[in-house]
């Protein structure tokens, strides 16, 4: 189980009162979805550390720069979204700590969770869904399995499209792998058992779009105003479904 301590030499930057805040998540979301090795552990948190400039950012900054102009439709980028209505761009911008964007990866999430996200896009910057979006994301890209047999390039390209701010990625990664003990894995151990990989774990090449702090935070030589960014809100959910795995998040956090 992954400690305060833990946490906050991994991400020393992230204020305490967001450690502790954020801290059950993590641990519960790395639970349900088997990041249960100081390995997976290492991985995980080393890509959301940097994808999230260490839990700074739960949602994208919105300018609009000239890439987020192209979320909107009509545009190829806005039809592989999903995106469909004016204002699609801003509406289904990138949140979580491994941003989800778009319509259609909103849709697929929600569903994922048991939880309209569609409809109630800010819930997926809330700690409850932000980090299970992640944890969604994790398994379903296989990412479990690279992290064992540490194949951290792969892990970056699926989760950035790209190898963008890879040397940072990597130092988070060593520091993790430092604190955690990756050569003890019983003691890190949750009580689920590990799974073998399942038919989920194939990429879906066109949902991925380049990610991470460095295209989320604003360009100081940037003239544009951006919002700042939301990380601690806590709108009132508005339930798709009670079942799966979004139900189990929703009974141990009540």
């Amino acid at each position: 189980m992954l400690t305060e301590s833990d946490l906050q030499q991994i991400m020393p930057r992230l204020p305490q009162a967001k450690r502790q805040l954020y801290l059950p998540y993590i641990n519960r979301v790395m639970e349900i979805y088997e990041i249960d090795t100081p390995l997976r552990a290492s991985a995980f948190l080393a890509q959301i550390a940097h994808e999230s400039a260490e839990l700074k950012y739960m949602e994208e900054i919105w300018g609009p720069t000239a890439q987020q102009k192209k979320y909107e439709p009509p545009s190829d980028l806005a039809n592989r979204l999903g995106n469909t209505q004016p204002g699609d761009g801003f509406r289904y911008r990138g949140r979580g700590p491994i941003q989800i964007t778009g319509r259609a990866n909103y849709k697929k999430y929600g569903d994922l969770l048991g939880v309209d996200l569609e409809e109630n896009p800010d819930l997926a910057a809330t700690p409850q869904y932000a980090f299970s979006t992640a944890g969604v994301f994790w398994r379903l890209n296989g990412l479990n399995e690279l992290a064992d047999v540490q194949d951290f390039i792969a892990i970056t390209k699926r989760i950035n499209g790209g190898l963008n701010g890879l040397a940072e990625r990597q130092k988070y990664y060593e520091i993790a792998k430092n604190v955690l003990g990756s050569e003890e894995a019983d003691d890190f151990a949750f009580s689920t058992p590990l799974a073998p990989p399942s038919e989920d774990a194939a990429v879906d090449e066109q949902a991925v779009l380049p990610r991470g702090q460095e295209f989320i935070e604003p360009d100081p030589a940037d003239p544009t105003t951006f919002t700042d960014s939301q990380d601690e809100m806590n709108p009132t959910v508005k339930n798709k479904s009670s079942r799966g795995l979004g139900s189990r998040l929703r009974n141990w956090f009540r």
